[in-house]
C-alpha cells in the first residue's frame, strides 16, 4: 500500500494536476491564509464566529477545514459571512 505522500507525488506527475495545484497555491490560498490570520487577530474562537453567523460552531468547523485542505468550494455568501463576523468586508477582484 502507498503513503499519501507517494500517492500525491504521483498525481502530480500528471501536467492538468500540477497546474491546478500551482494555481491554487497562487490564488487562492493566499485569500484562504488571511481569511483564518484574520480570525485569529481578532481572537475569536470558533464558537464566537458561529454565533456572530447565525451557524453552529462544527459549520465553522468545516469551513475552515475546507480553507485549509481546499477540498470544498465555498459560496461567496459564506464568505462574506464570514468576513462580517470577522468585522471584515469581503472584497473580490476581476484582475
Amino acid at each position: 500500500m502507498r503513503t499519501h505522500d507517494e500517492m500525491i507525488a504521483e498525481m502530480l506527475k500528471n501536467p492538468a494536476v500540477r497546474a491546478e495545484v500551482e494555481r491554487l497555491e497562487q490564488e487562492e490560498m493566499p485569500m484562504f491564509d488571511a481569511i483564518l490570520a484574520a480570525r485569529k487577530a481578532a481572537g475569536l474562537t470558533q464558537a464566537q464566529i458561529a454565533e456572530r453567523m447565525g451557524t453552529k460552531v462544527p459549520a465553522v468547523a468545516r469551513l475552515e477545514n475546507a480553507l485549509v485542505t481546499g477540498t470544498s468550494s465555498l459560496s461567496l455568501n459564506t464568505l462574506r459571512k464570514y468576513a462580517t463576523a470577522l468585522g471584515k468586508k469581503l472584497e473580490v477582484r476581476l484582475a
